[in-house]
Order: structure tokens, then sequence, then C-alpha cells
């Protein structure tokens, strides 16, 4: 199964397409090895990991391959939640754990109120995670301002 079959086999084609474009257009793309506005090493779509070495140059290909297998992976955060989601709720989670980390998507105040029946609050808590390193980044208000607004039901 190809990454971007497996990301549809766990969230469905709708959010599927939702997310990979979503992140596509806030991540950017990058098709070399650079340092993120807080110092990770940093490739492509926004992949991170002990594979991105200095120097190292992509083609589109490999970065299509790699955020379908990124996204893929984040995607399984999604089973923290216990309650049904939308489209726009499974594809705005699965970029926030994208760009967050699972574990920081599972153990947070959003994935509480989530499964807690509270959508309009678990969304709500995207706008509160604008920080990196301490700083506060526009681009990142920008992110959860997107995300939030998928997330509600409104267009990306």
């Amino acid at each position: 199964m190809t990454p971007k079959q497996k990301l549809i086999a766990q969230i469905g084609a709708g959010a599927a397409a939702l997310v990979t474009a979503f992140v596509a257009q806030h991540e950017g793309l990058r098709l070399w090895a650079y340092r993120d506005p807080v110092g990770v090493l940093t490739a492509c779509y926004g992949h991170t990991g002990p594979d991105v070495q200095p120097g190292q140059n992509y083609t589109p290909a490999q970065c299509r391959e790699l955020l379908e297998r990124d996204l893929a992976r984040h995607a399984q955060a999604l089973a923290c939640i216990q309650r049904p989601l939308t489209d726009g709720q499974k594809a705005a989670f699965v970029s926030f754990a994208y760009n967050v980390g699972a574990q920081a998507f599972c153990d947070s105040t959003l994935a509480r109120k989530a499964n807690a029946g509270d959508m309009p609050g678990a969304c709500a808590e995207l706008s509160k995670w604008v920080y990196a390193k301490g700083q506060k980044l526009p681009g990142l208000v920008k992110r959860r301002a997107a995300e939030r607004a998928m997330c509600e039901g409104a267009a990306p």
C-alpha cells in the first residue's frame, strides 16, 4: 500500500485530499534541507527527522512521497479521539499533529475537549498553539487560524 493509499484508508479520501493540500500550502516546498524558524533541520513540506542531512537535495516526487508518508504516520494520532469527526476536523487535527507531534496532540486539551464532545471548544484550542520555543510565530498564527476555520466547517 502506498503512503497515499494508507492515508486515504485511515481518514477517507475527502479528508486526505484536504490535509494534503493544506499542509503543502502552509509548509511550502523547499527541495533542500534548511533550518526552520526555530532551528530544526527540515526539508520539502516540513519533513523532519534523522534522515534529513545538511546540504541534502530532493526531487518534487521525493517530497510528495515524504509528505504522504508523514501525514499517514500522523493520521494515526486521530485514534486518540473517540468521537466522530467531519472531514474538516480530521484534516485540521492531522495537520496540527503533523506540526506539533502525535504525542502533543494526544496529550492536549484539544483532544480532551473533543473526547468530551466539546468540538467547538476543541477547534478553539488550535488558536492557542502559536508558539515555537517560546516565540510567537506569525506563520503559526496564520496556520492555526486556517486549521480552526477548517475544523469549524469554514473553507480553509
